[in-house]
């Protein structure tokens, strides 16, 4: 299959066939630990990689195989390997490229354990990070040329949606030979393709818009083959790798992921445009307004918006307080990406491990909610909104 196919007929097809054993279409779940051989010949090649072979599914397994096959396929990657979550995902892919003395450049406004890797735990072991306003383009293209090992960028943020312009910041940190890592958990490979704008390895928390459903943790990260690989063999020896059962289900997600996200992207884009009207909403967050100050950016390397919005509520905190229960379509719970939408504000989802003055700092306002949107009809989810906004 090729990139002229639709994001749904790549979603169901892509890396699919029939089981040769049983005819099956849905690939079976391998829930093997370990796998067996009939010559010691056999199973020392396969343990060298010398020939195809599993030996232990902390290592790989043929469902979860599948899974990553199938996510670099929808990404356009060489090659993928998968973990227990997104935060592993992130942090192996931390560590396997980083050492002592090495440079590191990223933005204030990642997802917070992110963030919190970079200002907290990446230093601990003499690793330079260098963490940028993400609007401030001219300090983040200086750190670059002076002195970048590796490049970590998300785009749109989360929670508060902020577009940064990928092709040019991963084009300049090429030329100086540093790695570039692209969070693609929220535009999600139907929207937006950080590998064709230039990136060396894309990450997910497959959790969010891959799964979908709200019943899977997973991680997963694709690109260049051999930066791929070196960040295996970190997984292999620390251990955080994905179960077969899960990617099983994220298997079965996927084959929706184009239909769910264009819906969510349909639904988003509306709710935002409500929103922007309502008096007791002070600012909308949503690329995909005109009114977003990266909305021109987001037309250049998005193909949709995605399924985030977020809006900031007069009377802060207290009103967040007050608006969040009377809502009777959405959860509220740290997740997003699923069928079913789901709220909260930064202190308790993206941001929770953040300090109040750590939120302030980086520009995250306290009556600020982040609502990740589901695939229910669109009007039930507007009247919703609004008979909650008329009780605060």
């Amino acid at each position: 299959m090729n990139q002229k196919e639709g994001p749904s007929t790549r979603s169901v097809h892509l890396c699919s066939r029939i089981d040769p054993l049983t005819g099956a279409i849905v690939p079976p779940i391998i829930e093997n630990s370990a796998f067996a051989y009939h010559t010691l010949e056999e199973w020392r090649a396969a343990a060298l990689h010398q020939v195809p072979g599993h030996i232990y599914s902390r290592n790989t397994n043929p469902t979860t195989d599948l899974f990553e096959e199938k996510v670099a396929a929808l990404e356009g990657a060489e090659k993928a390997t998968s973990f227990a979550t997104g935060m592993a995902a992130i942090s192996t892919t931390l560590f396997a490229l980083l050492g002592p003395g090495m440079h590191a450049v990223t933005v204030k406004d990642a997802y917070g354990a992110t963030y919190l890797h970079f200002v907290q735990i990446l230093p601990r072991f003499d690793i330079d990070c260098h963490v940028f306003e993400t609007e401030d383009t001219g300090a983040i293209e200086t750190a670059i040329e002076k002195n970048c090992d590796l490049l970590y960028l998300e785009s749109p943020t989360n929670p508060t949606l902020k577009v940064l312009d990928l092709a040019r910041l991963i084009g300049l940190a090429q030329q100086k030979g540093a790695i570039t890592v692209v969070d693609n958990t929220f535009a999600t490979p139907i929207n937006q393709s950080p590998i064709t704008l230039g990136a060396d390895l894309v990450i997910h928390s497959a959790t969010k818009y891959l799964c979908g459903h709200g019943d899977v943790l997973g991680g997963v990260v694709c690109g260049k083959k051999d930066l791929v690989e070196t960040i295996f063999r970190h997984r292999e020896l620390t251990g955080p790798s994905l179960d077969a059962h899960s990617a099983y289900l994220m298997l079965r997600s996927l084959k929706t992921l184009g239909l769910r996200v264009q819906r969510q992207n349909k639904n988003a884009l509306a709710l935002a445009q409500f929103l922007e009207k309502q008096p007791k909403v002070t600012q909308v967050f949503y690329p995909g307004l005109e009114s977003h100050p990266g909305h021109e950016i987001a037309k250049k390397q998005m193909s949709g918006f995605g399924g985030v919005l977020s809006f900031e509520l007069k009377g802060g905190y207290e009103a967040v307080k007050h608006f969040l229960p009377q809502l009777k379509y959405a959860y509220m719970a740290a997740n997003l990406g699923q069928v079913e939408t789901i709220v909260g504000p930064p202190a308790t989802t993206s941001h929770v491990e953040l300090t109040d003055q750590e939120r302030t700092a980086a520009g995250i306002p306290e009556g600020l909610i982040r609502y990740a949107v589901g695939i229910e009809d669109v009007d039930d989810l507007k009247a919703d909104l609004n008979a909650a906004l008329e009780k605060i």
